[in-house]
């Protein structure tokens, strides 16, 4: 038995089946061996090209050397901590090179909000986990329970990130114990939805007590779904007028994966609270809650010995450790200014898969080419059969939206224009076996 089959044949055994899903003919999924740059290597010995950089978190490229040693130094140094009693150097490093990085970086730039210089950091272990930190914050700051979220959005799978999270496949069951404090609002892919979407915000707020607008600057897992500019300006003045707090999922968008440090420095917005993960450390569990200091403070109580919100792994030495060290690989390799440039490779060449029946959309290398059918509706089954075929072809790709026929493309930013322009050729190839010509080709003659 392969050493592929045997590991699929373990998680059958012994893993929960709804966590794995698996092809009968075994073309899906493949079990990952190791994984370094923009590569992957299977339990059998292919290599495959990663688009998805493994849900956005190897941003700085798998196993990147600098974030790999990081790491090692760390765990033979201190492989844990008492995170909310005793604390180790790091998660105040990391801490303050979070504020920095965030509203001590705004607040020096030119921004119309944020008065606040300053941040202060919850830290957590996944995305899901920043996102209950932002909204227990909201609710302490303000007194109103209720949270604004929008249609097509996802904050993770916690009860308190469930809520907010309005994909029914994930609701459904188990709305018998969610309290349901969220309002969900059409979330505008078109400048002329505003007018309406502003209508429906200001009801909201007249009639529900509403202490937070969360929102994710694009949607990822929604199927990269990028709003209109003016969007997050008109959630910024809503949010002032009825004394609400702005809270911004960048757990996917975060670290330079649009073409900004923050999808929200595209609009220049800042928000009252951020929250962070993914590419935060490059692989390790590690998430966080960033709020303007003022807010936080008058928020959260002073410890008086018993934190009201914690967790045994709270800052977690190992993770703050490749986080610092993440971060400075950004900045060393011009990742963020990469993203930007690339991004807009990639979608010149997604424009040359355009048709009647599919389009592309992206903001730095977040992008996704969206298949329909002749009479308009979402074509799943040709997006998955071309996944499917890059899977075999040595391409990694995932599907993103509720139907699951947005082709995605969250690849490492360290990716080269050549991987990219290989990528677009075979997803090409995948949707269409007869096309051999180049993308460049396919643009210059209009197809």
């Amino acid at each position: 038995m392969s050493q592929t089959r045997h590991t699929l044949q373990l998680l059958r055994d012994y893993e929960s089946r709804n966590v794995l899903f698996t092809e009968p003919d075994g073309s899906w999924p493949i079990v990952w061996e190791r994984a370094r740059g923009v590569r992957v290597w299977d339990a059998e010995g292919k290599q495959y090209l990663d688009l998805t950089a493994a849900f956005g978190v190897a941003a700085a490229g798998h196993a990147n050397p600098r974030v790999v040693k990081a790491g090692q130094r760390q765990m033979a140094r201190l492989l844990h901590a008492m995170g909310d009693v005793h604390p180790h150097a790091l998660k105040a490093r990391l801490a303050r090179e979070l504020s920095r990085l965030t509203f001590g970086r705004w607040a020096s730039g030119k921004q119309k909000k944020g008065n606040a210089k300053t941040g202060k950091v919850i830290f957590s272990n996944s995305g899901f986990e920043a996102v209950e930190s932002a909204l227990k914050t909201a609710l302490l700051a303000t007194g109103k329970p209720g949270v604004i979220a929008f249609e097509g959005g996802y904050h993770g799978l916690g009860y308190g990130a469930l809520n907010a999270t309005h994909r029914r496949h994930f609701r459904g069951p188990f709305r018998p114990q969610l309290r349901a404090f969220s309002h969900f609002v059409t979330f505008p892919t078109r400048a002329e939805q505003l007018a309406g979407i502003e209508k429906n915000l200001r009801r909201l707020f007249w009639q529900e007590r509403i202490g937070a607008v969360l929102v994710e600057p694009v949607q990822a897992r929604g199927g990269i779904q990028i709003p209109p500019p003016a969007f997050l300006p008109l959630l910024r003045k809503l949010c002032d007028e009825h004394g609400a707090l702005l809270l911004l999922d960048e757990v996917y968008t975060g670290f330079g994966r649009t073409g900004k440090w923050f999808a929200c420095e595209h609009s220049r917005v800042i928000p009252d609270l951020i929250c962070l993960g993914k590419a935060l450390t490059g692989g390790f569990p590690l998430s966080a809650c960033v709020g303007r200091a003022d807010v936080m403070d008058a928020a959260w109580p002073a410890s008086t010995g018993e934190a009201i919100h914690t967790s045994t792994f709270l800052g977690h030495p190992v993770g703050c450790a490749m986080a610092l060290a993440q971060i400075s690989e950004i900045r060393r390799l011009k990742l963020v200014q990469r993203s930007a440039a690339l991004g807009a490779v990639l979608l010149k060449l997604l424009s040359s898969l355009a048709s009647p029946r599919s389009f592309s959309r992206g903001l730095g290398l977040m992008a996704g080419l969206e298949l329909r059918t002749p009479d308009g509706r979402p074509d799943t089954g040709k997006a998955l059969m071309a996944i499917k075929t890059l899977l075999r072809d040595g391409y990694l790709f995932l599907p993103e939206g509720d139907h699951g026929n947005v082709i995605g493309f969250t690849p490492p930013l360290t990716i080269t224009q050549a991987q990219l322009t290989r990528a677009v050729c075979a997803l090409a190839r995948a949707l269409d076996p007869n096309e051999t010509r180049p993308p460049e080709a396919r643009r210059r003659s209009g197809r």
